[in-house]
């Protein structure tokens, strides 16, 4: 399951983590068919002295990394960048400047969980 931190102002991203991780994962659920019930979401609601950021953001600026195993195609993490985008910005009106993301593949054998290494579970 894709690991995922979420970086914004305090003000600005408490107040729709909830909401916002519900459109995260159902990207995940429709892009990369991930379980309904598995999310793995951690929010970082940051103080503004501690949040620097380039004076074309605005304070509801947001940060997405996602981490996950390699192995997906070009397309489909575009796919999911595209979905991410479109489906924030028509929820909490966020303009697509205020948004970025980033995606992390790492081999499953660099992956530690469920008492074993990624690479010997059976997925």
């Amino acid at each position: 399951m894709p690991q995922t931190k979420i970086f914004g102002i305090q003000e600005y991203l408490n107040p729709i983590k909830n909401q916002l991780s519900v459109v995260i994962h159902s990207c995940f659920v429709d892009v990369l068919q991930y379980p309904p019930d598995k999310r793995f979401h951690r929010f970082f609601a940051m103080d503004k002295s501690d949040f620097i950021f380039p004076p074309d953001k605005s304070q509801s600026y947001l940060i997405i990394e996602i981490s996950m195993f390699e192995g997906r195609s070009v397309e489909v993490k575009k796919n999911l960048i595209r979905l991410l985008l479109k489906r924030i910005n028509e929820k909490f009106r966020i303009s697509y400047n205020d948004i970025e993301i980033t995606i992390f593949e790492t081999p499953r054998y660099n992956w530690g969980l469920k008492g074993v290494c990624g690479d010997e579970l059976d997925v």
